[in-house]
């Protein structure tokens, strides 16, 4: 398979895996982690919307990005990622499993898709392409589509 489309497919896949995990999870509704409130309200005095900005600055503040270690390449290295996620929440005091869920369920996408010639490297381009979209690009605007996928889930947050 062509490398530009796979990372094109692979960034598709981490991004709603990536948003819709985190969205079912409860991101957007609360302050899960110390900072998150912060980073939230500073994103909707910008503009945005609050329920992105909590989503947002939930994953700021939450050890997530340890799993990195999908770079083993290997189903193993994703369980080894889910593994060192859940650790490093407990550690951090998050009382979410989001991050766990999303390793596990990445992995088995990133199990799936190497049947079509889509590996590991492809997935680790493609979930640096979501995380600066949903991060990086514009904070107001990517947390006002946060926020209307959020409120479609019913996940909207109830603060003001």
């Amino acid at each position: 398979m062509n490398e530009i489309i796979a990372i094109i497919i692979a960034a598709v896949l981490c991004w709603l895996n990536f948003v819709l995990i985190d969205t079912w999870m409860g991101l957007p509704e609360a302050p899960g982690v110390k900072g998150a409130e912060v980073i939230g309200r500073a994103v909707k005095k910008r503009g945005g919307d609050l329920a992105g900005g909590l989503f947002q600055g939930n994953i700021v503040c939450s050890p997530d990005a340890s799993a990195a270690c999908y770079t083993i390449g290997t189903p193993e290295g994703g369980l080894v990622a889910a593994v060192l996620v859940y650790a490093g929440n407990r550690l951090c005091a998050d009382p979410g499993y989001a991050g766990t869920t999303g390793a596990l369920t990445i992995t088995c996408i990133i199990y799936a898709a190497s049947y079509i010639g889509i590996g590991p490297a492809e997935f680790i381009v493609g979930m640096v392409l979501a995380i600066v979209t949903i991060q990086g690009i514009d904070h107001p605007l990517a947390s006002k589509l946060l926020g209307k996928i959020a409120d479609k889930l019913g996940r909207h947050t109830k603060l003001t």
